[in-house]
């Protein structure tokens, strides 16, 4: 009796602290820890996937937990409306790569954004319903409950605790709200959570009893719960009053895929990545492969010569993205070819280091798709797990499923409306990315795992859209070639080149001396906004994992 009434304290008292932390939370932006790390885009979902750690789960429980409490506290990326791909070592050697990438509708069809002129319509594939594809995150989770320790009902519980008592939003998440009110209330055909009569200000409680009633009909009913019943009804029928295409048999046909993880060598290291649709690991692969035959640890971070050189791999890297790249079910992309050495090495023949390079130039190689979010978790048994999910633009379509609580992507933007026309991110495709029904839009997406010794040894990822790649690339050359501290891998200032425009972006507190010598020697430079938000962790020479969440978010590292 006395043992029984002890555990409904503890019960309790967790309870009462776990909703409390809910309202007083801070970011932790670096730690250090023995048995597990977990690092998201918000603290409260780092959190929730440290509980689960804690709880005897392992790497990939806590990547479930995360995953879930970022669809409730970070709603403008973190999605049970959108997709992603995870990419995992186990122990034991095994590797897993799973898409549950969002799908092009059965109604879709190669040219349903353009008018009768044969112009596309961007608006069409950005905003509202039609901009919709068939979500993939539950049946992500489902495909990745098979490498999991815990059920279901643990890992879901601190989603759905979040959602029904509400937590307290960050200032970051009250200007991005207020940024979105007019659209919100423009394209959604209910009322829903996000949308309020004053502004939204820090601390405010975010409650959302439709998405918690969601969650839970996914609980007790499994991946059904969410492709089937009410909740697939409350999805339909968001899509009939809005004039969207995804249908009833849509959801239920919708399956995640095992992939065969992308796996290759670099300087001693053994790198995991993701395969198409993903063209970030494709990407990858090349631009490490160039970075092999030049001394980039000689010529050191952020010296002329090295970052010059980075800016020309990327330059080709995404002329070839555009032109070869495409779901793998529908295209027979020639990717050995495009990461052999012959051909990287073929492809760098016209680079000059004296002066910039021409996009109008550099083609595509003739070989034999901003509002992301990136989770990375290790446990102390050799499991890593490396997870971006996505709904594409921030907040998606913007629209909710109405009754339902989330919000559904816009990823349809993610194919190639028409050849040579840039989505929302300035990317161009072909007809290798072109609109077909039941096809997987490609992605930047590149959740990635580096190996040392055959053993895990970094976890990286990030969003960001088309500067994906660009980052996670950086990110790695940062620690494996220039010997940077892991904190400043991931703050250090980013460059980006995506072949077209021919520009080179970089963040405002870039070096000013390094982007004078870039426009001296022909590159157009172009300040912008914050490039990514990586997560990253590593393990030290102690053994330990330090975990770092981005300085350019509320990204928060957890760990014990």
């Amino acid at each position: 009796m006395r043992t029984t009434f002890l555990l409904l304290l503890i019960s309790l008292f967790s309870h009462s602290y776990a909703q409390q932390s809910a309202y007083h939370y801070a970011t932790q932006k670096n730690i250090t820890a023995s048995h597990g790390a977990v690092v998201s885009a918000h603290p409260l979902a780092s959190q929730a996937g440290l509980q689960i750690l804690q709880q005897g789960g392992n790497a990939v429980d806590a990547a479930i937990a995360t995953q879930l409490a970022l669809a409730v506290v970070y709603p403008g990326a973190g999605n049970l409306g959108g997709g992603g791909f995870l990419v995992g070592h186990l122990r034991g050697g095994n590797n897993i790569a799973i898409d549950y990438r969002e799908m092009a509708p059965a109604a879709a069809s190669r040219d349903m954004y353009l008018d009768k002129d044969g112009n596309p319509d961007t608006k069409l594939s950005l905003d509202g319903h039609l901009a919709v594809g068939v979500p993939g995150t539950i049946a992500g989770i489902y495909a990745s409950l098979p490498y999991a320790r815990l059920s279901i009902r643990k890992l879901i519980a601190p989603a759905i605790q979040l959602a029904e008592k509400g937590f307290a939003i960050t200032a970051a998440e009250a200007r991005n709200l207020n940024m979105h009110q007019q659209l919100f209330s423009k394209l959604n055909t209910k009322t829903c959570a996000f949308i309020k009569d004053t502004p939204w200000k820090e601390g405010d409680t975010l409650i959302q009893q439709d998405l918690a009633n969601t969650l839970k009909r996914i609980r007790y009913n499994g991946r059904a719960g969410f492709y089937e019943g009410e909740t697939a009804r409350f999805i339909v029928e968001e899509m009939k009053r809005g004039h969207g295409l995804i249908t009833a048999e849509d959801l239920k046909a919708y399956k995640a895929k095992i992939r065969t993880a992308s796996v290759f060598p670099y300087k001693g290291y053994q790198v995991i990545t993701m395969p198409l649709p993903s063209s970030g690991g494709i990407a990858l692969q090349q631009l490490m492969g160039i970075m092999e035959e030049y001394p980039l640890a000689r010529w050191g971070f952020q010296a002329l010569e090295s970052v010059q050189l980075m800016i020309e791999a990327e330059r080709r890297a995404y002329a070839d993205r555009a032109q070869f790249l495409g779901d793998p079910d529908f295209v027979k992309a020639p990717v050995k070819q495009l990461t052999s050495k012959a051909y990287l090495q073929e492809r760098m023949k016209d680079f000059d280091p004296q002066k910039a390079g021409s996009s109008k130039l550099v083609k595509a190689g003739t070989p034999e798709s901003e509002e992301t979010t990136h989770l990375s978790v290790m446990d102390s048994e050799g499991n890593a797990v490396s997870v971006t999910t996505t709904l594409n633009g921030s907040y998606g379509s913007k629209v909710v499923a109405g009754g339902a609580g989330f919000l559904l992507n816009n990823e349809m933007d993610d194919f190639s409306i028409k050849p040579g026309v840039p989505n929302m991110y300035g990317l161009v495709g072909t007809e290798a990315n072109a609109i077909a029904p039941g096809k997987r839009m490609l992605s930047s997406m590149t959740p990635t795992i580096v190996l040392k010794n055959d053993k895990p040894y970094l976890v990286v990822g990030t969003p960001g859209g088309s500067t994906i790649i660009t980052s996670v690339f950086q990110t790695l050359m940062n620690i494996l070639e220039f010997n940077l501290s892991t904190d400043q891998a991931v703050n250090a200032p980013k460059f980006h080149h995506q072949w077209l425009p021919d520009e080179v972006y970089v963040e405002k507190n870039s070096p000013t001396v390094i982007t004078q010598q870039l426009e001296k020697m022909g590159y157009k430079i172009t300040p912008r906004v914050p490039i990514g938000r990586t997560e990253v962790i590593k393990i030290n020479a102690k053994g330990l994992l330090e975990a770092v969440g981005d300085n350019r978010g509320d990204d928060s590292a957890a760990g014990y």
